[in-house]
């Protein structure tokens, strides 16, 4: 046997114990062997580097060290999850499945508690991972999830795919990288999902493969392979990959509802961390029909396990001025640690909560995480008072400017009105700078904060006037040149967001992700928002009175129609620009409904590239739908079109009219 025979045969060997050891559980061979065989193919890849090669198991030791972490963009959005959190919840879930299909059933998935990545396949290697970061943006992670060993770095698969899935810290390897943590001073990780996060995001890739990442793959993206997600996921273990044991299929609620609870009796005893249990329509075809929130799929949702509740001290409320002017109360509590992070702050919510609950100064309180993420006091207990308590009172004046607070009539919300007071200012342009909004990197809310308090921001306009001191900036303690220039060229780059993260980024009341991106698919530019009347916007899906009277309202204003003006003029775009290289396309503002079975497209495939060309894709058939593309085995929808003189198109039809448009 040859030294490129002998290679080969290490690598077909140690590939066939990773599978049996990371993802079956079910090693074959001692760790004495399988350490002996991988020296011998370090030992012979060294000697002959041109035999090595991207999926050898030696890749997998790590060693490589970075500057730092790439951005790269994911070809389809890492959508969030819905949460449910109780039975009630659950049917609530399953009636709105219902409402839009008839005939489907679900996959069960233990919520395992880590990050999410996704991993791109080509020729059968792994050629990018990425994690999850906005949904939009993530960062290349390639060289760190090399080293996991349940992630396979090839497979026998040789089309471009996709695969999405959660990595991992086990309890196991938890608790040993704390060991070696306190051993060396170094503070301990809080959570595995803390631990596995940092980890992931080390620089040295020698650093990620001792703390020994684990991680269960839980979605195939190419959808046209397999027609149900179980068919998927049992494609992806043929493919090498690991996928968690305890998935489950459900025909129907009621299964859902007795995996739930079962996995509620056994959550302690696994060897791994979750925090809940996903539930997806196992039917891909589905989904297109059943939908979308601006971030959450409407065809899963999350079972979130009840949140740990603990007891603290309420020592005082303080009221937290938001960027719409709400005034909040807030409980300052007694540290205590909540779910792995320690807690001093929680909210209040509002007057009415406050009095509901008989929350008092001086009170001991149980506090909790709102679905595991924010801190609020779910009740107090009067059985410890001692009379020295002291009841709630609402403030009358902004703590921050001292204006007047108004309760506006069927609200529980008090709010400050003067457009002036700085607290709104600081909120608004932290808001502005986050990542669902204008995302600039650097411009987090302590930075937004010392720079108003300086005087260098006052209204947004002014981010992308701070590149005029820039050596002031570079002078200020804590701020250094290379600090100061990554934050000017992300204030730079960010100037080329579309236009609906500038409607979002702008605080308009009532307009979200979801909205800004509706109305600015309908508006296309920011004169044509301007232009728009209550009666006109009303007309738009999704866009009700109070909306459209809050958008109206918002460009009668002066001084938001200045901030405009200085936004158009400092280079910010006020275009909506959909993926479509050309403007205008033989889709835009055209309403697509989707029947029958696609060759070259899923049903999501084939919406997004309708979406991209400035279309709407709809479910029903109206007098209002423009085209209904139709594959085989088309239904009803078909036939009520033809009724109707819509425009009927084949996929041969589509594909010609989108080749034209690109």
């Amino acid at each position: 046997m040859d030294i490129k025979q002998r290679i080969d045969e290490i690598k077909r060997l140690l590939n066939q114990y990773n599978y049996e050891y990371y993802a079956l559980d079910n090693p074959s061979v001692s760790d004495y062997e399988y350490d002996r065989l991988l020296n011998e193919l370090i030992l012979l890849e060294n000697e002959n580097p041109e035999l090595s090669t991207e999926d050898s198991p030696t890749k997998r030791v790590g060693g490589i060290a970075i500057d730092k972490f790439v951005k790269v963009e994911h070809k389809s959005q890492m959508l969030s999850l819905s949460n449910v959190f109780n039975e009630e919840d659950l049917r609530d879930f399953d009636a709105k499945i219902k409402k839009e299909v008839s005939k489907y059933s679900y996959v069960a998935e233990l919520k395992i508690d880590g990050l999410s990545v996704a991993l791109h396949y080509d020729n059968g290697l792994l050629k990018l991972a990425a994690t999850r970061g906005d949904g939009i943006i993530g960062e290349d992670v390639t060289v760190n999830v090399k080293t996991i060993k349940s992630i396979p770095l090839s497979i026998p698969y040789f089309d471009p795919i996709e695969v999405r899935g959660e990595v991992y810290m086990s309890k196991k390897a938890f608790e040993n990288a704390n060991i070696e943590r306190i051993s060396q001073n170094e503070e301990p990780f809080k959570n595995p999902r803390n631990a596995a996060a940092g980890t992931l995001r080390q620089l040295d890739s020698k650093v990620v493969g001792k703390r020994k990442l684990d991680a269960f793959i839980y979605y195939l993206m190419n959808r046209d392979l397999k027609p149900l997600h179980s068919d998927a996921l049992n494609l992806l273990k043929t493919f090498g990959f690991k996928v968690n044991p305890l998935t489950k299929e459900c025909k129907s609620i009621e299964e859902v509802i007795d995996y739930v609870n079962h996995v509620a009796t056994i959550r302690h005893d696994l060897p791994y961390e979750i925090d809940g249990v996903v539930i997806k329509v196992n039917e891909l075809n589905l989904y297109q029909k059943i939908g979308y929130t601006a971030k959450s799929p409407k065809w899963a949702t999350a079972y979130k396990f009840p949140a740990e509740e603990v007891i603290t001290h309420l020592n005082a409320i303080t009221f937290q001025i938001g960027r719409t002017g709400v005034i909040t109360p807030v409980a300052e509590l007694d540290p205590v640690d909540v779910s792995g992070s320690v807690v001093r702050r929680a909210t209040l919510h509002n007057e009415d909560y406050c009095l509901d609950k008989d929350i008092r100064l001086g009170d001991d309180v149980i506090i909790r995480k709102a679905g595991e993420i924010i801190p609020e006091v779910v009740r107090t207990m009067p059985e410890r008072r001692t009379g020295h308590e002291v009841l709630f009172r609402m403030i009358e004046n902004c703590p921050k400017c001292d204006s007047k607070l108004v309760r506006k009539p069927g609200e529980a919300d008090y709010y400050c009105l003067n457009p002036h007071c700085e607290a709104k200012k600081i909120e608004g342009l932290i808001h502005f700078a986050s990542r669902d909004a204008y995302n600039i990197e650097g411009l987090g809310e302590k930075v937004v904060t010392e720079l108003f308090n300086d005087g260098y921001l006052s209204t947004i306009a002014d981010i992308f006037r701070l590149k005029d001191y820039r050596l002031e900036l570079m002078s200020k303690e804590g701020f250094g040149q290379k600090s100061i220039d990554n934050l000017l060229q992300a204030i730079e780059t960010s100037k080329n967001n579309n236009l609906d993260k500038l409607l979002f980024g702008l605080g308009i009341r009532h307009v979200g992700q979801k909205i800004a991106k509706t109305l600015a698919k309908q508006h296309p530019s920011i004169e044509l928002l301007k232009q728009a009347t209550v009666e006109s916007l009303i007309e738009i899906d999704d866009i009700g009175e109070a909306i459209a009277l809050s958008l109206v309202s918002y460009f009668d204003d002066e001084t938001n129609v200045e901030l405009i003006n200085d936004l158009s003029m400092l280079g910010l775009n006020m275009q909506y620009r959909s993926s479509a290289k050309g403007g205008v396309t033989v889709f835009t503002g055209k309403t697509v409904v989707l029947t029958g079975t696609l060759n070259h497209y899923s049903r999501n495939e084939a919406a997004k590239v309708i979406e991209d060309l400035g279309g709407k894709v709809s479910s029903s058939v109206s007098k209002n739908t423009d085209f209904i593309l139709a594959g085989s085995e088309a239904g009803s929808k078909l036939g009520k079109g033809i009724e109707l003189g819509v425009k009927i198109l084949s996929e041969e039809e589509f594909i010609d009219m989108t080749n034209e448009e690109s």
